[in-house]
């Protein structure tokens, strides 16, 4: 059940049981002369809450009620000035949602992926999009090999910061020459005495501006010593700020990319030289490191799946309430069959996907807790939801600009950024080509193409 202590401090007022539902959108500022008797707007709001649990839909409306906050508008200025949304990160940690799915005893709530996943939906939904998200993201499937693989020492000096907002953590595994070949990544950590002595380099580490920690994947031994590929990986939680928060530790040098969207929430390359991590900070055994990230990749998986879905409800509520309103040829847009129909199958697409989306997460939840499905057919899932999710919130928010004509490449509609921001779950954290193959062989027991 979920944490009262959370619904309380988040003023949770079943707001969806009393018609209450959605979030506000602006009305478009232009119309034509002529106006329709007819015309009146959209009272689509979003998702549906059919098929969703008690606690998963005390904390939709927990969620939304923090997101009526931040307009918009808000994220329109953080994606324009590239400033960190740091409220949405403070308010969060102030209702206790940053240690959603983490152990009760560090304070956390113990909850499953299935609640973080519909927390993340929210906030994409609320208009804060795939950025809003990135703010806690890694809060929730970064941290899971820390608190799973950790000892009651670590557990107890690491957790309560992060849930309690002071500190941060990113999540350092992709590299620049090996990509989605994690097993192949080059980043080497040679021990010395009680210390790692860690070089190499990261590529797109989301928040590491703003992180003080790092989960971290490095090379303990060389391929040419391992009998398995799998093997010679290690997992750390290091220190890469000074105590300061801010200051970059020695050997650790930040370099900030420029993306296409999202730019409130950095993205970065991360170069390590002669980096000193204790020992102490190791997670686990020394090469268990690859076996310990996947534990969190299949939450990753639904997450962004959630985040993907919230991107695309949003556009189509606000699709739906343009095409409600704006009046061309002496009547709305919408009542006019070519752009009715792309936005209904929209609608049809979101709500699949939004059972496959939640349907993966209830298995990943069976799964972590010794119950139900199988792994294989959990990994397929939480596959083809993050897949099926990306495919559609992409086509929602493709079609949310069309609908809106000139004014979908006008930023003052905000779908253009909803489009910019919607790449991401296609791409990351892993190629939807990449899904399929795992599906052909995993599912179908095609043979392995690659």
């Amino acid at each position: 059940m979920f944490h009262s202590r959370h619904v309380v401090s988040c003023h949770a007022l079943r707001r969806w049981a009393t018609g209450q539902r959605g979030f506000t959108v602006s009305p478009p500022r232009r119309r034509s002369a002529a106006v329709d008797t007819e015309t009146k707007p959209s009272d689509f709001s979003g998702m549906g809450l059919d098929g969703l649990t008690e606690s998963q839909i005390q904390v939709r409306e927990a969620i939304a009620d923090i997101c009526k906050q931040f307009p918009d508008e808000y994220w329109a200025e953080k994606d324009r000035t590239g400033h960190y949304p740091n409220d949405l990160h403070q308010a969060l940690a102030a209702g206790g949602w940053l240690g959603i799915c983490m152990p009760e005893e560090y304070g956390g709530s113990n909850l499953g992926i299935s609640e973080a996943t519909v927390m993340l939906q929210t906030i994409a939904e609320s208009g804060a999009g795939i950025m809003g998200a990135q703010t806690i993201h890694a809060n929730v499937y970064a941290m899971q090999p820390v608190w799973t693989f950790g000892n009651r020492d670590q557990r107890s000096r690491w957790l309560a910061p992060i849930i309690s907002g002071k500190q941060r953590a990113c999540f350092g595994v992709t590299e620049p020459n090996s990509g989605l070949d994690t097993l192949s990544l080059e980043t080497h950590a040679k021990r010395e005495g009680d210390i790692y002595i860690i070089n190499g380099a990261k590529i797109w580490i989301s928040s590491a501006q703003v992180a003080q920690k790092m989960v971290l994947l490095a090379r303990t031994k060389p391929r040419t010593e391992l009998k398995r590929p799998s093997e010679g990986l290690s997992l750390f939680f290091a220190d890469i700020k000074e105590e300061d928060g801010v200051t970059s530790k020695k050997g650790v040098e930040l370099r900030k990319l420029r993306k296409m969207g999202g730019r409130g929430v950095d993205a970065n390359q991360v170069f390590f030289d002669n980096f000193e991590v204790p020992v102490q900070d190791r997670i686990g055994e020394e090469g268990m490191g690859f076996s310990q990230i996947l534990h969190g990749m299949n939450a990753e998986r639904c997450l962004l799946a959630g985040e993907a879905l919230g991107l695309g409800y949003a556009a189509l509520r606000r699709a739906a309430r343009y095409a409600s309103e704006r009046v061309v040829f002496g009547r709305p847009i919408g009542k006019n069959q070519s752009i009715q129909h792309p936005l209904a199958k929209s609608w049809i697409d979101l709500e699949a996907g939004k059972l496959l989306t939640y349907s993966a997460a209830s298995a990943y939840d069976s799964v972590a807790s010794g119950k139900g499905t199988s792994r294989t057919d959990m990994g397929a899932r939480c596959n083809a939801a993050k897949y099926f999710a990306a495919e559609v919130a992409f086509k929602a928010c493709e079609r949310a600009v069309l609908t809106h004509g000139g004014m979908g490449y006008s930023s003052e509609y905000h779908v253009e950024r909803y489009l910019r921001e919607v790449f991401v779950p296609r791409i990351a954290p892993v190629s939807q080509e990449m899904i399929l193959n795992y599906v052909s062989q995993r599912v179908l027991g095609l043979p392995k193409s690659y």
